[in-house]
């Protein structure tokens, strides 16, 4: 590929992320529209027409690495192994 395509093209993406994130963000508002009638309504799942929307309470049980590696580093260091990953960054 040459120069002039990779900037092209990483222009393109730099354009799709932007837009990506406007949706986010509209996606967002929305979202906090619906949960506003929720709590207006004092309804933990409303419906209309072709949708569902709930928005409840979960409890879930995480495992606390950090006070686990503080309070018994001799065998985090026994059962924690490295990984490698990769990373594509672009900027500007």
């Amino acid at each position: 590929m040459s120069m002039t395509e990779l900037n092209s093209t990483a222009r393109d993406l730099m354009s799709v992320r932007a837009m990506i994130a406007e949706l986010e963000a509209e996606a967002e508002a929305l979202t906090d529209k619906i949960k506003g009638a929720m709590v207006e309504q004092g309804a933990e799942v409303l419906q209309g027409d072709g949708w569902k929307a709930s928005w409840k309470n979960v409890v879930s049980s995480r495992f606390d690495s950090k006070r686990f590696k503080a309070d018994h580093s001799d065998l985090y260091g026994q059962y924690s192994r490295p990984t490698t990953s990769t990373r594509f960054v672009l900027s500007v």
